[in-house]
C-alpha cells in the first residue's frame, strides 16, 4: 500500500489514510488520495503492465486497497478502445476518432469502477452499511458490489430513474427508496440520517475512493494509444469524478515519468437543461452555482451541483478545454446515429458527445487531424424510456 496521505482538494489539509473519512474537516470539500509514487513505480512499469490482468487491479499499486482480501471486484475496467472510423466520415474535418466504452463494465457503466474502489475500502474499514443518493447507474454499482461484500446498501433515487435501474437495485438486494426530486435532495437525506442509522456515505467525491477508480479509465487510456494521450477528450459530465480522475491519472503519469507534459484538452458535455459547469465556464466562474429546474432525459447528466464543480473547471482550464451542452434531442438522435454507424448502444450521456463534436469542429475549437477520444459511459440498455 502506497498511499502517504488524503489531501484537501481545495484548502489543501491532510487527514490520516487509514482513517474512515468523507469531506475535510476543515472546509467540507473532497479529499484526493496521495501516494509514494517512487515506491510504487519501482514494481508498477509499461512493462510489468503486459503481464498483469485484464481489469482496473492491474494498476494496484496506485490503489488504495492495503489488505488484498478485502478487494471487491467483478473484473470490471479495461474496457475496449474502439476506433470509430465510419462515424468520423460523417463529420466535416478528417479526425482520428475512438470511443472509450465503459458500457461494457460490469453493471453496463463507468460506475463499476467507481464503487469497486469505494466499497473495497469501505469493506476495509469495517464498514457494514452503505448509503449513496444516485441518478440511475451508481446505485446500480453500489447495489452489486455492496451485496458481493456482503454489506446493506441504502439506495435513495429521484422516483422517476429510469426502470432498469430500479429493478437491477432491488434484485440485488439494496433497499431502495424512491424520491419526488432530484438527486441533490437524495443526497439532503442521507446526510439528515446517516449518523442516526450508521450508514457511510459513498455520495460522488464524498468520499476519496470512487474517484481512484475513475482514474484508472486515465490510466488505459493512455496504455491502450501506448502511451500517447489523445488531443481531445469530450466527456459527458454530471458530478463529474470520471474528468477529475483522469486528470489526476495523468499528473500521476507525467510524475512517474510514463507521459509527457502534454495534456488532452477537456471538454464537459452537458445537457442544455442541466448544464451548471458549462454556465460556469462561459462566465468565468471557479464555482458553478445550482442549475435551476434540471431535466434532461440523460438522466446521469442531471446533476444541478456537483461537489467537485471547482476541479472539474479547473482541469477544464488548465487543459485549454471547453465545456459545450446539447439539447435532450441531439443527444437521443445521436444514439441511433452511433449505434448504426459502430454497432454501440451508447447511454444518452456518452452520445451526447457526438452532437458536441460537431458544434466545436463548427467553431473551429477542434481541427483536421486531430486525435479525439468519446467517453461512452454506460449502455444504452439502461434507458429505454428515452426512446420512446
Amino acid at each position: 500500500m502506497n498511499v502517504t496521505h488524503l489531501e484537501c482538494a481545495l484548502c489543501g489539509l491532510h487527514h490520516e489514510a487509514r482513517k474512515l473519512h468523507n469531506l475535510c474537516v476543515e472546509c467540507g470539500k473532497p479529499l484526493l488520495v496521495r501516494y509514494d509514487l517512487r515506491a510504487a513505480g519501482r514494481t508498477l512499469t509499461p512493462t510489468s503492465l503486459k503481464e498483469r490482468e485484464s481489469s482496473l487491479w492491474r494498476y494496484r499499486e496506485l490503489l488504495p486497497v492495503d489488505n488484498w482480501n478485502n478487494v471487491v471486484s467483478f473484473g470490471e475496467g479495461w474496457t475496449p478502445l474502439l476506433n470509430a472510423s465510419k462515424t468520423s466520415e460523417s463529420l466535416p474535418l478528417p479526425l482520428d476518432l475512438f470511443i472509450k466504452d465503459e458500457g461494457q463494465n460490469p453493471t453496463q457503466s463507468f460506475k463499476a469502477r467507481g464503487m469497486a474502489a469505494a466499497i473495497s475500502m469501505a469493506k476495509e474499514f469495517g464498514v457494514k452499511k452503505v448509503a449513496v443518493p444516485s441518478a440511475g447507474n451508481a446505485a446500480g454499482a453500489m447495489a452489486a458490489y455492496a451485496a458481493r461484500a456482503g454489506m446493506e446498501a441504502n439506495i435513495f433515487m429521484p422516483s422517476d430513474t429510469p426502470r432498469a435501474n430500479i429493478v437491477e437495485c432491488e434484485q440485488t438486494g439494496a433497499k431502495v427508496t424512491l424520491v419526488d426530486g432530484l438527486i441533490t435532495d437524495c443526497g439532503k437525506i442521507i446526510a439528515e440520517r446517516k449518523e442516526a442509522e450508521g450508514w457511510f456515505d459513498v455520495s460522488t467525491l464524498k468520499e476519496p475512493y470512487r474517484v481512484e477508480g475513475k482514474k484508472t479509465m486515465g490510466y488505459e487510456l493512455a496504455e491502450q494509444l501506448n502511451w500517447e494521450l489523445p488531443d481531445v477528450i469530450l466527456y459527458p459530465t454530471g458530478g463529474g469524478t470520471g474528468l477529475i480522475g483522469m486528470w489526476k491519472a495523468f499528473d500521476e503519469m507525467e510524475q512517474l515519468g510514463w507521459i509527457a507534459s502534454k495534456r488532452p484538452k477537456m471538454v464537459s458535455v452537458q445537457s442544455s437543461t442541466c448544464a451548471p459547469i458549462v454556465r460556469a465556464f462561459e462566465k468565468g466562474e471557479r464555482f458553478a452555482d445550482e442549475f435551476e429546474n434540471a431535466a434532461t432525459v440523460a438522466s446521469g447528466l442531471r446533476v444541478p451541483k456537483a461537489i467537485g464543480d471547482f476541479l472539474i473547471l479547473d482541469a477544464i482550464r488548465a487543459s485549454g478545454g471547453t465545456a459545450v451542452a446539447v439539447t435532450d434531442s441531439e443527444l437521443v438522435a445521436a444514439v441511433k446515429e452511433i449505434g448504426a454507424a459502430e454497432g454501440i448502444f451508447t447511454a444518452p450521456e456518452g452520445a451526447a458527445c457526438l452532437p458536441a463534436l460537431r458544434k466545436l469542429i463548427a467553431n473551429g475549437f477542434i481541427i483536421g487531424g486531430e486525435k479525439v477520444v468519446i467517453f461512452n459511459t454506460g449502455s444504452g440498455v439502461k434507458y429505454l424510456e428515452a426512446f420512446d
